[in-house]
């Protein structure tokens, strides 16, 4: 009983974590272009194509980071590599509200993409303090966390940036060093020294994060979550100009929008997770997410008008559901010493999608308005997508069959 009131408590933190570290992202998004559009003078072209690097950069840095930081929780712990993110983004982010000039500002991008790479980290407690049946719900809650503070920080910003352009920073900096200020006193280890592995460089980077999942036979798996992240941004790049372009959305309807999904993915992640995949397990639920998104994106590419569109919400928020049972799925084949690498390889194909979805996509929607404008047919973005999630069934439908490899993941637990 003890045992699980602690658990308890440590998965509170890591989901207070990851909540504190997406609502102080959100806060800053925005702002950034608005200040970087002050350092440029008024230049808003030439602040648009400087804040596009600033995302590719941060993207890159979480690419390469990610696998370093997981290596370093299964050498070192959990707690050390949590809470020096948490203080590092602090600390970071008071770097950005005294950014004297636009390269001081570029350097903190960079910071953030690094320190924010530990979320492979978390990912790795979680599978630490959690049995194999109920990991899927604590992702899915941990999914909702990310939600939560997407959906809220934003909106802080933009309250903040109305006073200040600098105010949004100094919030995120406050969130981010009281949290670890939290954490240091408050969470406990999760990883023992006896299922500790040694640091390897070989290991800690993106080409040996490969080989560590072709070493489990998890590539198949990992190229059917990389289809699916790749799918899923998607609707970040393009949605906002596809709304303008076939339904003239405003700004505002846009974000009421975007704020209809957020809610509907929160009680898809925190509330409907753990009992879809304890009702049906972590293979029918990944299918039905894989599905869910196809329809989804299939509906918001087609729908003739705005009202039809919204139909789409639903199924969107149920394709969440692919996320936590990947995750559940793949923490099974690996043993406890190799969580956090897990995690750091999965998150460094993410970074791969979050770099490559931006120039994909918005190339398609620029072709399909423009040379391809005669087939009427400016959802092309999400149909790529749902092409997309259709071959990420098919690969995870093939990679979890009865013949799955062993379950690693309690050994020494």
């Amino acid at each position: 009983m003890r045992r699980a009131r602690g658990s308890r408590a440590a998965f509170a933190f890591i989901f207070v974590t990851v909540f504190l570290d997406m609502l102080a992202i959100g806060i800053i998004l925005p702002i950034l272009p608005e200040l970087i559009v002050q350092f440029r003078g008024g230049d808003t072209a030439s602040a648009a194509g400087i804040y596009g690097w600033f995302g590719t950069v941060w993207a890159a840095m979480q690419f390469v980071f990610s696998p370093v930081l997981g290596s370093l929780s299964d050498r070192f712990g959990r707690r050390k590599v949590v809470l020096l993110s948490n203080f590092g983004l602090g600390a970071d982010y008071v770097l950005m509200a005294l950014a004297p000039s636009l390269e001081w500002l570029f350097v903190g991008r960079v910071i953030s993409g690094i320190t924010s790479a530990s979320f492979s980290a978390a990912a790795a407690y979680i599978s630490d303090i959690t049995t194999p049946e109920e990991r899927a719900g604590k992702f899915g809650m941990l999914g909702a966390a990310f939600a939560v503070g997407f959906i809220i920080g934003p909106t802080i910003g933009g309250v903040l940036g109305q006073a200040n352009l600098r105010a949004p920073f100094w919030a995120a900096a406050a969130l981010s060093l009281l949290n670890f200020a939290y954490g240091f006193f408050i969470l406990p280890e999760s990883l023992p020294r006896a299922r500790r592995s040694p640091f390897r460089w070989r290991r800690a980077n993106p080409v040996g994060a490969i080989h560590l999942l072709r070493a489990h036979g998890l590539l198949p798996l990992a190229g059917a979550g990389f289809l699916s992240m790749l799918a899923h941004d998607s609707m970040p790049t393009t949605f906002v100009l596809y709304a303008d372009y076939r339904y003239r959305w405003t700004a505002k309807d846009v974000g009421l929008v975007l704020g209809a999904v957020g809610v509907a993915s929160l009680i898809v992640q925190g509330g409907l997770v753990g009992r879809i995949v304890g009702a049906i397990g972590e293979r029918r639920a990944l299918a039905l997410g894989f599905s869910a998104g196809v329809v989804g994106t299939t509906i918001a590419a087609l729908a003739p008008t705005g009202a039809l569109f919204l139909t789409a919400i639903p199924f969107i928020a149920l394709y969440g559901l692919w996320t936590p049972s990947l995750q559940s799925v793949m923490t099974r084949r690996v043993g406890a010493d190799e969580q956090g690498q897990l995690q750091g390889a999965t998150a460094s194909l993410n970074g791969i999608a979050n770099m490559a979805a931006p120039v994909v996509f918005t190339q398609i929607f620029a072709l399909a308005v423009d040379r391809f404008r005669t087939l009427d047919l400016p959802g092309a973005p999400f149909l790529a997508a749902a092409a997309l999630l259709v071959a990420a069934l098919v690969v995870g439908l093939r990679a979890t069959r009865a013949t799955a490899r062993p379950d690693f993941s309690s050994v020494s637990r």
